[in-house]
């Protein structure tokens, strides 16, 4: 009862706004401003949080006055991919909104013949593998007339010079495949002003898949136009050390990349799980369309519903709500001590200001900044409200199962080796395990003591549900 009065209250307390609108995206702004403060990259929250919301909002769908919410529940990397490449200055970092962007595969000679550079090129997504394959080990070929291996050698060539044909009559001018493309596909591809890439990673072809409007082919028979996707310009650009493939202005824009830079590979690793950590809190934000101040400042507005609520309860239940108001004030608490305040003197003015009962003063939470308290809501430290939702209600069902636990046997590790492969006290010489567990739980629910000796290095405990 206690979880669901914190969790109507929060839900009450939320401050819902409208994406479509400048103040929704400020909104999303500032709560991704707050999932970067505490992080290696918040003196660069001005470069990152605008390509995080961004990133975001073209993977729901906002696209003018339409928001797609159906995919805001989707795999994230599946549609935001974060490129790293170490080397170069952090706020070199860029990103390709409404695109697609993936370092370059491995290539043969005949490569920087290609055409590096397309506007409004057709796309070929193949599952194809563009190369003569070796036969086995074990292949056995009979023949009668040496003029019939020669036919044998000519087949194999018509069926890769086949597909190679395929993919060219079809009009694509970029031809990406998951399996290798070989050194004769690739100087084929060259000569005729297409560019290939081959081994590109699934994750990859399917962003591009996405963000195009291509559809992945297992054959190279029978290619029409409907197959193929586009984009706006394609690009072949060097980043530091590597050479990214660099689809834009693509049709469907569901789909962003982000590629950081940075000095080492240990500073991109954590701002690439800084973004991650924000990007959630953004698209959390978008699928519960309403926000609610961070800081402790709704931990300490819900402990004071609640210690208000416990007081026209009569008996034990008084008790059990007052606990958990308390319980939620170990959040300001231990902000205070992390930011190396003293907790009670931010405590005390925490529960006097919210005590007044006003609107205002239901935002007041921890100043970390300077200390003491202040209107949190306004300095722009916000959280998705399904979040701390989320959080109060599964706390509170985790303490539950806990107490909802009737009686727990402890068996210390024992000093004798020999005893963890008997499992016997001892090393054997005592009685078997289940044996004294048998006397234990006898003893409980004859009315004996709660708790009690079974033999050396093992008690037992009854619970009150026992």
């Amino acid at each position: 009862a206690a979880s669901k009065l914190a969790v109507e209250r929060v839900s009450n307390m939320a401050v819902s706004f409208d994406m479509n609108a400048d103040e929704g995206k400020k909104m999303l702004l500032k709560c991704a401003s707050t999932a970067l403060n505490s992080k290696l990259i918040s003196s660069h929250q001005d470069l990152f949080s605008p390509m995080i919301v961004s990133a975001v909002m073209s993977m729901v769908g906002v696209e003018s006055d339409h928001i797609d919410s159906s995919n805001s529940a989707g795999d994230l990397k599946s549609y935001v991919a974060v490129k790293k490449i170490p080397g170069g200055d952090v706020r070199q970092s860029f990103l390709v909104n409404g695109g697609v962007a993936f370092k370059k595969t491995f290539s043969y000679a005949g490569f920087e013949q290609m055409t590096k550079k397309f506007s409004d090129p057709k796309i070929l997504l193949l599952n194809v593998e563009l190369e003569l394959k070796s036969e086995k080990e074990n292949a056995e070929v009979r023949i009668t007339d040496p003029q019939q291996y020669q036919s044998i050698v000519d087949a194999e060539w018509d069926i890769i010079y086949n597909k190679l044909d395929c993919c060219v009559k079809s009009g694509a001018q970029i031809v990406l495949s998951r399996l290798p493309v070989g050194d004769l596909a690739t100087q084929y591809f060259a000569d005729r002003g297409l560019f290939c890439a081959g081994r590109v990673e699934g994750g990859d072809l399917k962003r591009v898949a996405r963000a195009t409007g291509a559809s992945m082919q297992t054959t190279t028979s029978n290619l029409h136009d409907g197959i193929l996707g586009t984009c706006g310009i394609f690009e072949e650009r060097q980043v530091g050390d590597e050479r990214f493939n660099v689809f834009e202005a693509c049709p469907v824009r569901k789909t962003a990349t982000i590629v950081l830079r940075g000095g080492s590979e240990q500073f991109i690793a954590e701002s690439e799980r800084s973004i991650h950590d924000a990007l959630m809190v953004v698209m959390r934000s978008i699928k519960s369309g309403s926000v609610v101040a961070g800081g402790g400042a709704v931990e300490m507005e819900v402990s004071r519903y609640l210690r208000d609520h416990a007081l026209g309860i009569k008996g034990k239940g008084q008790l059990m709500v007052t606990a958990m108001a308390r319980a939620l004030e170990i959040i300001p608490r231990q902000l205070s001590d992390n930011a190396g305040f003293d907790s009670t003197d931010v405590l005390s003015a925490l529960r006097k200001r919210h005590a007044m009962g006003d609107d205002e003063g239901k935002w007041y939470g921890v100043d970390i900044n300077d200390g003491g308290i202040c209107d949190t809501f306004s300095r722009g430290v916000w959280e998705p409200s399904l979040n701390k939702c989320n959080s109060i209600a599964a706390a509170a069902e985790a303490a539950c199962v806990i107490l909802s636990i009737d009686e727990t046997v402890t068996n210390p590790r024992s000093q004798d080796p020999g005893a963890q492969n008997t499992g016997m006290i001892g090393g054997g010489q005592g009685g078997p395990m289940t044996n004294m567990m048998g006397n234990a739980m006898n003893t409980a629910n004859s009315g004996g003591a709660r708790t009690g000796q079974l033999g050396p290095g093992v008690s037992y405990m009854k619970g009150r549900g026992g």
